[in-house]
C-alpha cells in the first residue's frame, strides 16, 4: 500500500474518530414531541427578493416529511395569467433553494425565467432549514435522518412535481443543479415522473463519481464508511454543527487541501463569481442533509457504479431489495424522446469531465433531435448557478431549449 494510500486512509479513521468524540461532547438533548410549527420561508428574505412576487407553498411527501415550495407567478413588471409554462428547480446537496436567489435580478435564474415569462416554482429538499418538518418526526431524533438520495427520488421529487403539476395543470420543464440532477436522471430512468415532465434542464449534471478530483471530497468519501452513522450516532450532517466542524479540520491537515476556500477546494476552480454573490451564499448556506445521504454519495464515488443505497451485508441487502446487492440505476433506459439539456464544465471537480462522458455514452442512443449537451472549458461546480456570466453563456440556451420543446 503506497505513503499516500495509508496517510489518506489513517486521517479518515481519525475524521470517524473526532466526529465520535465531538458527538458525545456536545449531544443533542432527548427527542422532542414532533413540530409542524412553519418557520419563515425564501420569499421573507427581503435582500434576494428584489420586488417579486413570490408565494410560500407546504407539500407532505409519502413518508412525512413536509417540504417547503416558493413559486415566482410573475416577473417583475407583472405579466401574470393563465397558462404560463411552469419550471421547477432543484438544489444540489448541503444547499437549497436560495442558491438559485444569490445573484442580482438580471443574474439569478429563477428571476430571469420568470420576466421571460414562466411560473417558476423553487423546489427544498428534506433537512434544509425551510423543510425541518415532518407529520410525526423532529430533526433532534434520529430517525428523521434514516434517508439518502434514493428517498428523494421515491418521494421528494415526486411529491414537488406533483404538486406543481395539479396546481398548473401543465406538464413541467425541469431544472436540476448537482444532486438535482441526480435524483432526476435515476427518476426518469425508472419511468417515473417523465409523463410530467415536458423537458429536463441538467447543470452540472451527476450521475458517476468515480474521477472525481475534489482532494477535500475524496478524503471524506473515504471518511464517509457505512459503520459511520451508528458507531458516532451523527445521523445529522450540518456543516455549521461542531462535529461537522471538527471533521473538515482533520480533513483539512492533509497538505493536499486547500480550506482557505473550501468552495474551490470542493467544486473546483469557478471563474465568475462575485465577491457579493459569495459573501451572500456563505450567509445563507451550507445546509444540512443526512449523514446516511452522503454515506451513499461516497459509496458511488468508491463503488464506481450508479445504485441504490447499500446496507453493507448481502443480509440486510436481502431484506431491503430481495437481493445481496443493493440494484443499480440503469440510465440507458431514460426515455429516448425526453427531451434532456446538459451543460458541464471543464474546471467543474465534483460534476468531472470523464464522469460525464460516462453518462452521455449512457444516453448514445437518445433521440438526436431531443438532447443538446453544451461544454463550457472555464466553468467549475458553482459557476452554473452563481456565475455572473451564466446568463449569456448558460440560461439563454436553456431557454431556448425550453420553447423548442414546448
Amino acid at each position: 500500500m503506497s505513503l499516500r494510500i495509508l496517510i489518506s486512509s489513517s486521517t479518515a479513521l481519525l475524521a470517524i474518530l473526532v466526529i465520535a468524540l465531538s458527538y458525545q461532547a456536545s449531544a443533542s438533548p432527548p427527542t422532542k414531541p414532533a413540530s409542524t410549527e412553519a418557520v419563515a420561508g425564501i420569499c421573507s428574505a427581503a435582500e434576494i427578493m428584489h420586488g417579486y412576487k413570490c408565494q410560500e407553498y407546504d407539500v407532505t411527501t409519502a413518508d412525512g416529511y413536509i417540504l417547503s415550495l416558493q413559486r415566482f407567478p410573475q416577473g417583475k413588471n407583472g405579466g401574470g395569467g393563465m397558462n404560463k409554462q411552469p419550471v421547477l428547480l432543484q438544489h444540489g446537496v448541503l444547499v437549497d433553494g436560495m442558491t438559485w436567489l444569490l445573484n442580482s435580478a438580471d443574474q439569478s435564474l429563477a428571476l430571469i425565467l420568470a420576466d421571460n415569462g414562466y411560473d417558476v416554482w423553487i423546489a427544498n429538499t428534506r433537512g434544509t432549514r425551510f423543510s425541518r418538518r415532518h407529520v410525526s418526526l423532529d430533526p433532534s431524533n434520529p430517525d428523521f435522518w434514516d434517508w439518502t438520495w434514493d428517498e428523494l427520488v421515491a418521494h421528494d421529487l415526486p411529491a414537488a412535481i406533483d404538486f406543481v403539476f395539479k396546481q398548473t395543470g401543465q406538464k413541467i420543464h425541469y431544472v436540476g443543479h448537482s444532486m438535482g440532477t441526480l435524483i432526476a436522471l435515476t427518476s426518469f430512468s425508472e419511468g417515473k415522473q417523465v409523463d410530467k415532465v415536458k423537458s429536463a434542464a441538467l447543470l452540472s449534471p451527476i450521475a458517476y463519481l468515480s474521477h472525481m478530483t475534489t482532494a477535500l471530497g475524496i478524503l471524506a468519501a473515504r471518511a464517509f464508511v457505512g459503520e459511520i452513522t451508528t458507531v458516532a450516532g451523527f445521523a445529522e450532517f450540518n456543516p455549521k454543527g461542531e462535529p461537522v466542524a471538527n471533521f473538515l479540520k482533520v480533513l483539512c491537515l492533509d497538505p493536499k487541501v486547500n480550506c482557505f476556500d473550501l468552495i474551490t477546494a470542493l467544486t473546483g476552480k469557478n471563474c465568475c463569481l462575485n465577491t457579493s454573490t459569495v459573501e451572500l451564499f456563505l450567509k445563507n448556506e451550507p445546509q444540512s442533509t443526512s449523514t446516511k445521504n452522503m454515506v451513499h454519495l461516497a459509496q458511488t464515488f468508491r463503488n464506481g457504479r450508479l445504485a441504490k443505497y447499500d446496507y453493507g451485508s448481502a443480509n440486510f441487502n436481502t431484506q431491503h431489495y430481495g437481493d445481496s446487492e443493493p440494484p443499480v440505476y440503469n440510465l440507458a433506459n431514460i426515455p429516448r424522446d425526453l427531451p434532456l439539456f446538459l451543460s458541464y464544465g471543464g474546471q467543474d471537480s465534483l460534476s468531472d469531465v470523464k464522469d460525464v462522458e460516462n453518462l452521455l455514452d449512457n444516453l448514445k442512443l437518445h433521440d438526436v433531435d431531443k438532447i443538446n449537451i453544451q461544454y463550457i472549458k472555464d466553468f467549475a461546480h458553482a459557476d452554473f448557478i452563481m456565475g455572473t456570466t451564466s446568463k449569456d453563456i448558460v440560461y439563454n440556451q436553456i431557454m431556448a431549449f425550453f420553447k423548442r420543446h414546448t
